[in-house]
């Protein structure tokens, strides 16, 4: 495991969790599920699969500080900066090409930090196994045991089995479904061949630099221009030149639907992504009638309340309601039914398209 590393990707904003998470306080530096940050969290369960000096952090110029300060024991030099983002293919092509630099035969598992994973310790088996199956030559996808028909997340067909390693048997993927509707994901979930993904992906770095010059070109000539300068007194300067040029496009689209020789290891680890409130309160344990809550009060006072998320510092009292997020901060107040918590991006969007910079 000498040549194995771990790329976190921490840029993204959470606008879904607003008005908790900032664009100077996203939420990957929030204390979410456990006492300790979403980012803090996700360097530690690596150990001691892998030590901190071989985790890099791809994220934002304004988020490298509290995000160094979370976890201190990740060396300064391991954030790698995008100037702004361009979704997960540049920044996972930026990352690759970093780790190679530190070592040409690097086997990347490429992770987010904004993922709740409950069985730490099958996590970190399931990224040994993925590993050797990545020096294979393949790669590997963590496949999430899906435990209802979601339109939320894409899914990944599992195809004839490859292998047992370490426990888990591998599957060739028969491909990638993006966010289906309700009708496809209940067909999905009823032959039991289908997997979230989780969009956690073990791989050589060669052979995904490889994929990019294949199926993107244009973006991986960028990415090349980039990594020629890495290490020179002008590497700033040709970031900041070629960044903005370059197509914004997830990994998914870029490598994954089109990639050769990829591979999924099915798996229950309990992950959740904390996406909305909604999953906030799904994921965390409630009273006996399904209630949560976060933060520094004592109590909250809650009478014929049930299935209901409370957020805030100081007692807030409910009577009588079923199903709704209530988030208080500061200056803002959010109250909300729980299945319209993903239409929260759109508040932001609103208040972005105001130019209400106070608020976000």
């Amino acid at each position: 495991m000498d040549h194995y590393y771990a790329l976190i990707l921490a840029g993204g904003g959470g606008t879904r969790l607003w008005p908790l998470s900032r664009k100077k306080r996203p939420k990957q530096m929030l204390p979410l599920v456990e006492e300790r940050t979403m980012f803090e969290i996700s360097v530690e369960r690596l150990q001691p699969l892998l030590p901190p000096e071989r985790v890099f952090v791809v994220t934002g110029r304004d988020q490298v500080e509290a995000l160094s300060t979370c976890a201190p024991q990740v060396p300064l030099e391991n954030f790698i900066v995008e100037p702004f983002g361009q979704d997960t293919g540049p920044a996972v092509g930026l990352g690759t090409l970093h780790i190679k630099r530190r070592d040409p035969d690097a086997i990347i598992a490429m992770l987010t930090a904004d993922q709740h994973i409950a069985d730490k310790a099958r996590f970190r088996q399931v990224l040994t196994a993925a590993a050797e199956l990545a020096g294979q030559g393949y790669i590997v996808t963590l496949g999430i045991s899906p435990s209802f028909p979601s339109t939320g997340f894409g899914y990944i067909k599992r195809g004839e089995p490859l292998a047992e390693i370490g426990g888990f048997q591998a599957y060739h993927s028969a491909g990638f479904t993006e966010k289906p509707d309700a009708d496809m994901a209940i067909q999905f979930m009823a032959t039991g061949m289908y997997s979230w993904n989780g969009g956690m992906f073990i791989y050589k770095a060669d052979q995904v630099l490889a994929e990019l010059a294949r199926q993107q070109p244009d973006m991986f000539a960028r990415l090349q221009q980039i990594g020629a300068a890495i290490g020179h007194d002008d590497y700033a300067a040709v970031l900041d030149e070629i960044w903005p040029t370059m197509t914004k496009r997830s990994l998914d689209y870029a490598v994954m639907e089109g990639a050769e020789r990829v591979a999924v290891i099915p798996v229950d680890i309990g992950w959740s992504d904390i996406g909305s409130w909604a999953t906030l309160l799904e994921v965390l344990a409630g009273d006996l009638n399904g209630n949560v809550s976060r933060g520094h009060a004592q109590e909250h006072l809650k009478i014929d309340t049930r299935e209901t998320l409370i957020v805030s510092d100081r007692m807030v009292v409910t009577i009588g309601i079923e199903d709704i997020v209530i988030v208080d901060t500061d200056d803002v107040l959010l109250v909300c039914h729980r299945d319209r918590s993903q239409d929260v991006r759109e508040v932001v969007s609103q208040l972005r398209d105001a130019g209400d910079t106070a608020h976000l």
